[in-house]
């Protein structure tokens, strides 16, 4: 009768779980990636570059990557990426009608090339991705960083 009553138990406590979670709504890493990119699209500001960019490429990918690519005028290509999981910090250095945003990572961890250049085609590393963004109050920011901060939860 007691392994009766537990097993009955176990059972219980189980379905109660399942029935929970059930109805709990886990946001997903691709809801994180999403509203980083609808933010990066709604809010990139290529006025503060149109005399040198002819167009540019900024995605944030399913796959966990941060890329942004720009198309010079002159015909050089300069391509930047990072793993999302090396997201360390971010700066924003401007107001709410323009400014810079500064997406740093924990280390060398930007891989950024250069097509076309004088000085020939180059690869580097960097620390840092440099954004130009219009529009951005101070609770936009602070979702930005928070949706960074739900795909690569900092460790103390």
């Amino acid at each position: 009768m007691k392994k009766f009553t537990l097993c009955l138990k176990i059972s219980l406590i189980s379905a109660l779980s399942l029935f929970l979670f059930s109805f709990s709504d886990p946001e997903s890493i691709e809801q994180y990636v999403g509203f980083l990119q609808k933010s990066f699209t709604e809010h990139y500001d290529f006025s503060q570059e149109s005399n040198q960019i002819k167009r540019y490429e900024l995605n944030v990918t399913n796959n966990g990557f941060c890329r942004y690519k720009r198309y010079f005028t002159n015909g050089k290509t300069e391509y930047f990426a990072f793993k999302l999981s090396k997201f360390k910090d971010m700066d924003y250095y401007g107001d709410t009608s323009s400014g810079k945003l500064y997406l740093r990572t924990k280390g060398d961890d930007v891989i950024v090339q250069t097509y076309k250049d004088r000085g020939g085609d180059v690869d580097s590393m960097a620390t840092q991705v440099i954004i130009p963004l219009k529009n951005m109050e101070a609770e936009d920011l602070n979702l930005i960083r928070e949706n960074f901060n739900k795909i690569n939860p900092q460790t103390p």
